[in-house]
């Protein structure tokens, strides 16, 4: 049974584009899956995987004017690719509008593009299930070597995600937000 606040976020997610909804259903149940073998809440993991990607059909310019509404610190970063502030943006929307008030839920929102340092459980399975959607294997090639590392721990998986991404990033000479970095070196220094 969905809280009001579950209820609000569904019918907010049945709102959005047709290929957008079938991507949150499949990190929805890639996240319960993921929950399950973790021993995390599920309905927690459900509803962050649901609500992750709230904000994903707003422009740039939209994105800014939210988050500078909102509040929401803008980096650099952002200002030049405002797309990873769809999390942030649709965390407060869900906060706000919505009343989320279920702090594992607004974690995993806001920080499932980039993770962060000290992520939590939620966050961490809706951070991977967002990368382990199937239909981003021609996105991600490693896909399935990241999942099997996703069973065994949550840590290593995005430990490994992010060191790829990393290098991705690099290679093409784009931005690299310094959340990721410090988020990769976190896990780095847990995993030493």
């Amino acid at each position: 049974m969905l809280s009001r606040t579950g209820e609000r976020i569904a019918d907010r997610v049945g709102a959005l584009p047709e290929g957008l909804r079938q991507h949150i259903y499949r990190v929805q149940q890639v996240a319960l899956d993921l929950a399950r073998q973790h021993s995390i809440e599920e309905e927690k993991a459900r509803l962050g995987a649901l609500a992750h990607d709230v904000a994903r059909t707003m422009n740039g310019e939209e994105l800014l004017r939210n988050a500078r509404e909102f509040g929401i610190t803008v980096h650099p970063v952002e200002e030049k690719v405002p797309i990873l502030l769809h999390g942030p943006v649709g965390a407060e929307i869900l906060k706000r509008m919505d009343g989320l008030d279920d702090q594992d839920v607004y974690e995993a929102v806001y920080w499932h593009s980039t993770a962060h340092a000290g992520l939590g459980p939620v966050g961490k399975v809706v951070f991977l299930s967002d990368k382990l959607d199937p239909q981003k294997v021609s996105r991600y090639p490693f896909q399935r070597e990241l999942g099997d590392l996703a069973v065994k721990s949550l840590d290593r998986a995005i430990f490994e995600f992010l060191n790829r991404e990393l290098v991705s990033l690099l290679q093409k000479g784009s931005l690299v937000h310094p959340v990721e970095v410090e988020a990769r070196n976190d896990l780095a220094i847990k995993m030493l």
